[in-house]
């Protein structure tokens, strides 16, 4: 049994995603951003950075995004979400998981939070961070459409639920990632899946359905 604290649409929507889809034992535990007990000492016991999402696994907690993908990948692999340490489109994975944290899921959180850098400068942290934004979807538009459908060619893996959490979160934006038309095509494809409605009803969700 996994325990995932989790927020409705945030960082912690790939991680219960991908608890869905691997079909696995969890319950969920709602973290109440907007009144702060992100900020709590209770969670802060469990996660010190304060933030969501945190997932217990075997009575540990652990944290980052990109980390609990990675590691329910590996934990479930009858799944075959992730390749295995021998299969050759291994570091294509790992560098396409940590590629979307980081050219990503980072400047995104400056999109949606400018005033954690500069309250004075937001605009122009935000501008900053939108240009940013935008010339990784060209080349990650570019690199579908040359090896798509999924970033590991015709293989889905948990980089590609990673990577259509970032597209929703861009769906307000003045240019979302959706108008890339083959970013558009996997975002299509993964919200087809089974597991992302059931997602959206757990989490009361509409918007980018």
């Amino acid at each position: 049994m996994y325990s995932l604290y989790y927020s409705p649409g945030a960082a912690s929507l790939v991680v219960h995603w991908l608890l869905i889809e691997l079909d696995v034992p969890h319950e969920l535990r709602l973290v109440d951003t907007q009144a702060g007990q992100q900020k709590s000492a209770e969670y802060l016991a469990l996660n010190p950075n304060g933030v969501v999402p945190t997932l217990v696994v075997d009575g540990q907690p652990l944290y980052e995004a990109a980390a609990l993908v990675l590691h329910l990948a590996d934990r479930h692999p009858q799944a075959q979400l992730a390749p295995t340490l021998d299969d050759p489109q291994r570091g294509a994975y790992l560098q396409w998981v940590l590629n979307v944290a980081n050219t990503l899921q980072s400047p995104l959180r400056l999109w949606w939070y400018p005033q954690d850098i500069d309250g004075e400068r937001a605009d122009m942290v935000r501008d900053g961070a939108r240009r940013r934004i935008e010339a990784t979807w060209d080349r990650l538009d570019a690199h579908l459409a040359a090896n798509g459908p999924y970033l590991l060619g015709e293989r889905l893996s948990a980089a590609d639920f990673y990577l259509t959490m970032l597209m929703r979160w861009t769906r307000s934006m003045p240019r979302p990632a959706h108008e890339w038309p083959h970013l558009a095509a996997l975002a299509q494809r993964m919200k087809a899946r089974p597991s992302f409605r059931t997602l959206y009803e757990r989490e009361g969700l509409t918007e980018w359905a």
